[in-house]
């Protein structure tokens, strides 16, 4: 089989199964691919006329950037990295989420505050950087019989969550960097710990799956087990409203019902994973993600020749 020139960057520190399932997706539309990690480019601010060097696309800047990661760091570093991504549009090229909706949703403070103003439910949350007003709130919600969840600003996987009852008190993380993003922690109906993520792509909920744990971390990396869930009209609408509050390509929702049965919407993430959804769902989703990003290139492409 005759190797195809690549044409796309896909984005990743680690491209695994992931990377894999969007290769052979591209691939369908003729297009090659390499992978890349943000911390391999750079700018070049002299006489020559590459300002953004990208390793694999030393003579041509690719067609479009999916991005599947960017990788963490010091604040300088997180910021140069989204800056290339930047750049990258002002140049002309699709990068895929953009960068913009990728700083919205990976700052839960930003995710919360574009929620609440588009009038989506989502928990009460706190975020603040006083120690003594954190204190202040978690003696209000134990007093009225609630407890908390404490998470960091930045952040996935579950990783460095914590449950705030009045047993742990007030729980100081140095992940967190003296800054406490306070949410209400959902109590369920029942005794099952679950949630559900749905997956959108160009603002249509395509699929869904409830994740089931024996704890109450309900993701996959935490070994939570993938469920099917078929996605009615009240699903696919909150979901999609998500979506457009925060104005992004494509996403994956996170939603809990409360113990009204009301959905809550807990985060939206740029850069989802979909290895546990794609086994419980009967259509290839990488192939969904490729077909939008090729549109979305070919759209860019056309109002260039045109300007």
């Amino acid at each position: 089989m005759v190797e195809l020139i690549p044409q796309i960057a896909i984005v990743t520190d680690d491209p695994g199964w992931h990377g894999r399932e969007l290769v052979n997706a591209l691939k369908n539309h003729g297009l090659g691919a390499h992978y890349l990690s943000l911390t391999e480019c750079q700018f070049t601010f002299d006489s020559t006329d590459q300002v953004v060097r990208i390793p694999g696309f030393e003579h041509r800047l690719p067609l479009g950037v999916f991005v599947r990661g960017v990788p963490g760091g010091t604040l300088d570093q997180v910021i140069f990295r989204l800056d290339i991504l930047h750049a990258l549009v002002n140049m002309g090229i699709t990068v895929y989420n953009d960068p913009h909706a990728i700083e919205h949703t990976v700052d839960k403070a930003m995710t919360t505050l574009l929620l609440k103003m588009a009038g989506l439910p989502t928990p009460n949350t706190w975020v603040l950087e006083s120690m003594e007003h954190a204190q202040q709130i978690c003696g209000q919600e134990f007093a009225q019989g609630r407890t908390l969840i404490l998470k960091p600003l930045f952040g996935s996987q579950g990783i460095g969550v914590h449950r705030i009852t009045p047993d742990t008190g007030l729980i100081h993380d140095e992940k967190f960097a003296s800054l406490y993003y306070l949410q209400s922690f959902l109590e369920r109906s029942n005794a099952e710990w679950s949630d559900i993520r749905v997956f959108v792509i160009d603002g249509k909920a395509i699929a869904a799956m409830r994740r089931c744990s024996d704890k109450w971390i309900t993701n996959r990396a935490q070994g939570a087990r993938c469920e099917h869930l078929a996605i009615d009209n009240g699903l696919a609408q909150l979901a999609e409203a998500a979506v457009q509050a925060v104005n992004i390509n494509y996403a994956g929702v996170d939603l809990i019902p409360d113990n009204n049965g009301k959905l809550q919407v807990i985060e939206v993430n740029s850069i989802p994973a979909w290895f546990g959804l794609q086994g419980v769902t009967d259509f290839n989703i990488a192939g969904c993600l490729i077909d939008d990003f090729v549109r979305c290139i070919g759209e860019r492409h056309a109002l260039t020749v045109l300007s």
